[in-house]
């Protein structure tokens, strides 16, 4: 009988601390979510921010499938 208890017991311990790991994971997992949900990206930048991409005019123009075939060359 005695054994049988200390059985249940020592489940009950790593049953609760399953518990208590797992909530702690969900909670973490919340907060860094809710952290990056209210973080904007696409703000406009602030103080001396320049362009940093603008297409030249001398170019000649390219079609979206050389532009296509430029992305899976450069693999970007």
């Amino acid at each position: 009988m005695r054994s049988w208890f200390q059985a249940v017991l020592q489940t009950l311990k790593v049953f609760l601390l399953f518990m208590g790991c797992t909530l702690l994971f969900y909670y973490g997992i919340l907060w860094v979510s809710q952290e990056y949900e209210s973080y904007h990206r696409y703000d406009e930048p602030q103080g001396k921010a320049i362009k940093v991409f603008q297409m030249e005019d001398g170019l000649p123009s390219s079609s979206w499938v050389d532009r296509l075939m430029l992305f899976y060359q450069e693999g970007e």
